[in-house]
């Protein structure tokens, strides 16, 4: 991720700015874009600070977050739909979500649920490493 713009910039350019430079000529004489020093400018003008904003982190977590009663209730009636389901089910009633999003909302409170614990062996296909060295069939006994 890449770093803010130093502060000691960001105080430069405003002040060249407000000392009377139009926004272009202070991004031309500090080597900055001019995109830059108008979002300086206008932030400066708004919060009167131009340290850089926080930068990264979650932003989108609290559409599902409002919806975690409903959703951990459906977990507590049934456990075994898949995650497309529940994706389903709060289309129904009117949150839309991704699967990676239901996904994560699980992993933050540790909620697992797998099917089967292993899968047995296959005749038809090696599937384990003793099959693979001998060249036929593990016995299942």
């Amino acid at each position: 991720m890449a770093k803010p713009i130093s502060i000691d910039l960001r105080r430069r350019v405003c002040a060249a700015i407000s000392e009377g430079l139009s926004c272009r000529e202070a991004a031309a004489r500090f080597e900055v874009s001019v995109c830059k020093a108008i979002r300086w400018r206008a932030q400066m003008k708004a919060s009167g600070d131009i340290a850089p904003l926080r930068n990264g982190g979650d932003r989108k977590s609290g559409r599902i977050e409002a919806e975690a009663e409903f959703i951990l209730r459906q977990v507590a009636e049934r456990r075994d739909i898949t995650l497309t389901e529940r994706q389903e089910r709060l289309a129904a009633q009117g949150t839309r979500v991704g699967i990676g999003t239901l996904w994560r909302f699980f992993n933050r409170r540790k909620i697992t649920y797998k099917k089967r614990r292993r899968t047995l062996p296959s005749n038809n296909a090696p599937t384990s490493w003793l099959h693979a060295i001998n060249g036929r069939p593990v016995s299942r006994s």
